[in-house]
């Protein structure tokens, strides 16, 4: 199965500047991106329109790049704060390195995600974290995944994926999406918070993402002192399972985004 660089994007993209357009939509039943508007694409190699750059210095190509291009759009998202649009951006992204078949899609199979280059998804990732002081990112919500013992009810409460519902007895329940997420940084902004995943259909690709080798590196120190107070942070060690709306424990796919 192939998937499809950031540099072999940029290449393609500028060897078919001169041909036809071609345009798609995501599918009602898109499970992982659900875009407000068509993207032009450049034989089959989606391109976003970057919003005007204000800042003056350029994006700095990844280490193995000739350009920094496809993250230019990115960048100047984040660079004014944007998350929204840097949101969206993040998983056009992801279709685009996910393959042919991805793109044709409109959306990322968990499964494709191990072809995609540890170099292009540590780009990406970059730049989360260098616009958001460390706080937004994919290494950011593996770090944070971990220290919840790599439980995923935990992990969602911790990132404010789930919010704690006004009942006598503590339960919680899944964001809406667009609204209830959190589109500013502020101090009360959950770590992790973004980029969203879709889960509506479970978390296999969140998980594959989050166990993405590009992110190995990043989680060492982490991972060790999680495996001392046995996989999750002392202070949820002990801590008993949080309960979800209807009192049920097992994950339910009720939400999307």
């Amino acid at each position: 199965m192939a998937s499809t660089s950031l540099q072999s994007l940029h290449q393609s993209i500028l060897r078919h500047h001169n041909h036809h357009q071609h345009y798609f939509t995501s599918s009602p039943g898109s499970i992982f991106f659900k875009p407000s508007k068509s993207y032009r694409l450049f034989s089959n190699v989606p391109c976003s329109s970057s919003p005007p750059s204000t800042t003056s210095s350029s994006t700095v190509a990844p280490a193995g790049f000739s350009s920094s291009a496809p993250l230019d759009a990115l960048a100047n998202y984040l660079s004014t704060r944007d998350f929204r649009q840097a949101d969206e951006e993040t998983r056009r992204l992801l279709i685009a390195l996910g393959g042919e078949a991805a793109q044709k899609r409109g959306y990322v199979f968990f499964s494709e995600v191990q072809f995609i280059e540890a170099a292009d998804l540590q780009a990406i990732d970059q730049l989360w974290r260098q616009h958001s002081g460390g706080r937004f990112g994919y290494a950011v919500q593996r770090r944070v995944w971990e220290k919840s013992g790599r439980d995923f009810t935990r992990f969602f409460i911790r990132v404010g994926w789930m919010r704690r519902l006004d009942t006598e007895v503590e339960q919680y329940g899944y964001r809406s999406f667009p609204g209830e997420f959190m589109w500013e940084l502020k101090d009360d902004t959950p770590e992790g918070h973004l980029p969203l995943t879709n889960a509506l259909r479970g978390t296999q690709l969140l998980r594959s993402i989050l166990t993405h080798p590009a992110f190995e590196e990043n989680i060492e120190e982490g991972r060790e002192k999680s495996e001392e107070e046995g996989g999750m942070d002392v202070e949820e060690k002990g801590k008993e399972q949080p309960k979800l709306l209807g009192g049920k424990r097992v994950f339910e796919p009720d939400y999307s985004f």
